[in-house]
């Protein structure tokens, strides 16, 4: 039986159908979100040479720069001041005959990754340091590990090398190592290692649990210098339409001992961010807006379609809808201004 004092007796219209008067202002509208944006959730990509002087514009990623280490610092300041709590490091070695077959120099105490580490540790010692662990921007053949003779993975060998490469981001000083690669057990090889250096208790892994293969990485691509020489990443990387797949190696990185995991694209994934905030309950969840997305994003804007600002802060509450806490983004340095007003 319906009460009659749920309907305006003028129209019979149903009184709790009346739902505009509870977002009719702008702050009564951030109320009805059950979650908001914070400078604190964003990660910021920084792309770092072996050229110390280095600042070089990336066409294809809008507003984005390679950098070496003494252009890095003195841009970092510019966000911390504005509120920047955390980056996450690319290496892009440019100089000739650095890369080989083992991806070598990833881990150079000389390198890009390892001098910015200990530069940002000195000058930003509350920034909060991520560092990607793979072997692609590195390696003669732009895969992300150690391959066979036929150009398969070697499973083991990588696993190892890429354990390597993570401890001794850590032991440079970095808060989190991050393994983009998608090699199996990687986490384990990588936790272990952790844990005989000493260091387990001190440095987080993320890990990028359900990355897929697709069209959407080109840009990063051009910043990082890391397309493949030969062949593509879809035996290694989930293919787009593999749910499944994306949740049992969400399952399978928890229980090797990943501390945080990553949905990698996240747009045209909230589908795998809902399902990862499900399995993964118990864990940060982070959306990366990759470079592809963040692209169409301003190729879009500059066409009249969307206005950048609107549709940027419409397609990072949707991470947040879907379940992400984190979010790794280029328009990071937007943010921090836009969440000031």
């Amino acid at each position: 039986m319906v009460h009659t004092a749920e309907f305006l007796p003028e129209t019979g219209t149903k009184i709790s159908s009346i739902l505009q008067g509870g977002y009719s202002h702008p702050l009564s509208r951030e109320w009805q979100m059950e979650r908001q944006l914070t400078k604190n959730m964003f990660i910021f990509p920084l792309f770092i040479t072996d050229n110390e002087d280095e600042e070089t514009d990336i066409p294809s990623l809008p507003n984005i720069k390679r950098r070496g280490v003494n252009k890095l610092i003195p841009y970092v300041k510019t966000l911390v001041d504005k509120g920047l709590r955390s980056v996450i490091l690319f290496g892009v070695p440019l100089k000739e005959g650095v890369k080989d077959e083992l991806g070598t120099a990833a881990d150079d105490p000389e390198g890009p990754v390892i001098t910015s580490i200990k530069a940002l540790k000195k000058n930003f010692p509350d920034l909060f340091i991520m560092c990607d662990v793979c072997l692609c921007e590195y390696t003669s053949h732009g895969h992300c590990g150690v391959l066979y003779e036929d150009g398969s993975f070697n499973r083991e060998r990588s696993a190892l090398r890429i354990g390597a490469v993570a401890v001794n981001y850590a032991k440079a000083g970095a808060n989190s190592v991050a393994p983009s690669d998608m090699v199996d057990g990687r986490i384990k090889d990588i936790k272990t290692g952790l844990i005989n250096a000493g260091l387990a208790h001190k440095c987080l892994v993320m890990s990028y649990a359900a990355k897929f293969s697709g069209n959407l990485y080109g840009p990063f691509r051009d910043a990082a210098g890391s397309t493949p020489s030969t062949g593509d990443r879809k035996a290694y990387q989930l293919p787009p339409g593999g749910a499944g797949l994306a949740r049992r190696a969400l399952l399978r990185d928890m229980d090797e001992g990943a501390d945080a995991v990553i949905v990698k694209p996240s747009t045209f994934y909230l589908d795998i961010v809902s399902d990862a905030s499900k399995l993964c309950r118990d864990y940060p969840i982070c959306a990366y807006h990759v470079s592809g997305e963040y692209a169409m994003l301003h190729a879009a804007a500059e066409k009249g379609i969307v206005d950048l600002k609107g549709i940027a802060f419409e397609s990072h509450q949707g991470f947040l809808r879907a379940g992400a806490r984190l979010i790794i983004s280029y328009f990071t340095p937007e943010f921090l201004e836009w969440l000031e007003s």
